[in-house]
């Protein structure tokens, strides 16, 4: 091929490179080595000319690129829990909003719903919980059940079985969005019926105050899950200017990460309940509780992305 033929095919090429310069590992690998593709090419058949060292000098610049994109890759655990996660929960707060929505009414439902049938706590919380629950009560320990295991194998399982709800709930995004809204509406129908039956007894608060030590992560990290499925489910249904594969992958990608980013908030919702939910707390001590998680969760998942995501635009 002549050079000047070899320059025209690929001059488009070398001047993306150059001017649209990228941080994706995947996207800088693949353009280094089409580069040096080419970079071969003309040293075999141009070695003297001067699209060869114009092209020894661009693949030099990508390999330092690449060499600062590995050196990067060492701090990447803590980007991403300071930067990529918080701009990623920025762009996915109408949907977070919209999971909230969904779990809310559910838990007003699944209240009123046992307020005008007595027998709709046994359906959704089981005979076996309840008749235990009921023996607590006459005991004076309404909330005996987080007394029944060894601290340590209840950690384990609370948090295993967390972490399993949180990624079916993901997954069934899958279904549309379909799946996800169903396991939040389940969810928050429970959780409503959970806290009328303490309520009907005349002990909504002491259930409060022992529930919520662990709850409000717990129940935050459920309705953050729904979020996530909800993004792999728009995917789906909405995919805007990318074809509907695409922004499938996209919408798995995004909501993958979504749901592992829970994984330490699960941990700690597992570790209060299974070693402080039990204790008996001063109420001033178990408010604190609650509203530190509470803020927390409002902090990290709302406040902060936003006002990351206002810096990053204004930069």
């Amino acid at each position: 091929m002549r050079e000047a033929l070899f320059v025209k095919r690929n001059t488009d090429k070398w001047r993306d490179i150059e001017q649209n310069p990228t941080r994706d590992p995947d996207e800088l690998t693949a353009r280094f080595v089409e580069l040096t593709d080419d970079l071969s090419y003309a040293r075999t058949f141009y070695p003297d000319s001067n699209v060869t060292r114009y092209l020894n000098g661009l693949a030099a610049q990508m390999h330092r690129g690449l060499m600062q994109n590995r050196r990067d890759d060492r701090s990447r655990f803590i980007t991403f829990w300071k930067y990529e996660l918080p701009l990623l929960f920025r762009q996915s707060h109408r949907l977070l909003a919209l999971s909230a929505g969904i779990f809310l009414a559910a838990g007003i439902l699944g209240w009123l719903s046992a307020a005008h049938d007595n027998t709709f706590v046994r359906l959704i919380l089981g005979d076996a919980y309840v008749n235990m629950t009921l023996e607590n009560i006459k005991k004076g320990d309404p909330l005996g059940v987080y007394n029944s295991s060894d601290q340590s194998t209840m950690f384990v399982q609370i948090t295993l079985n967390n972490i399993y709800v949180a990624f079916r709930t993901f997954i069934f995004g899958l279904f549309a969005s379909f799946g996800t809204m169903a396991m939040l509406f389940y969810n928050g129908v429970m959780l409503g019926a959970f806290q009328y039956f303490f309520y009907e007894r005349g002990l909504l608060l002491d259930s409060v105050l022992k529930i919520w030590i662990h709850g409000t992560l717990e129940i935050s990290a459920i309705i953050i899950a729904g979020c996530a499925g909800l993004t792999v489910g728009n995917s789906l249904l909405f995919p805007g200017t990318y074809s509907r594969l695409e922004s499938f992958k996209r919408g798995i990608k995004q909501g993958l990460k979504i749901a592992v980013g829970l994984v330490p908030v699960f941990i700690m919702a597992g570790f209060l309940e299974s070693f402080i939910t039990r204790l008996t707390l001063p109420p001033l001590i178990s408010g604190s509780i609650i509203l530190v998680s509470a803020a927390f969760i409002s902090w990290y998942f709302v406040l902060y992305p936003i006002s990351l995501n206002r810096t990053n635009s204004h930069d």
